[in-house]
């Protein structure tokens, strides 16, 4: 696993939607068995402290969840999975609107050229 840090946000954070990512694009499936705090803090050369936290937050979110003596394991709960996905189009889209509108699109503006945009990729 690797993370490029951003100083600009916690590093719990940052762990947390990287594996975020993971279990939404199916690198890490429901029961999956994720790192021990000391396997991905050694991993990611960080505080085990951090790692700590990050599952804390992971497992309060009922991302991951823990059996006892056995370790941590992503969720089997599909639509925790699918909400954790669209939380995260929910982020992506309005980074996007927000960047369309800084460069002066109106909203018909933005809904054309990703009308455009999406009939360009069908057209591969």
């Amino acid at each position: 696993m690797t993370i490029e840090f951003d100083n600009n946000q916690p590093i719990y954070l940052q762990i947390m939607n990287y594996m975020k990512g993971e279990i939404v694009t199916g690198k890490l499936k429901p029961g999956d068995k994720i790192p021990s705090v000391r396997e991905l803090a050694a991993e990611l050369q960080i505080n085990p402290n951090t790692v700590q936290r990050t599952f804390q937050e992971l497992e309060r979110e009922e991302i991951v969840e823990t059996r006892r003596g056995m370790g941590r394991y992503v969720t089997g709960n599909e639509q925790t999975i699918l909400t954790i996905k669209k939380e995260m189009a929910q982020d992506v889209l309005e980074r996007f609107f927000r960047g369309m509108q800084e460069l002066g699109f109106q909203s018909e503006e933005i809904l054309t050229a990703v009308a455009e945009n999406i009939a360009s990729r069908t057209k591969s």
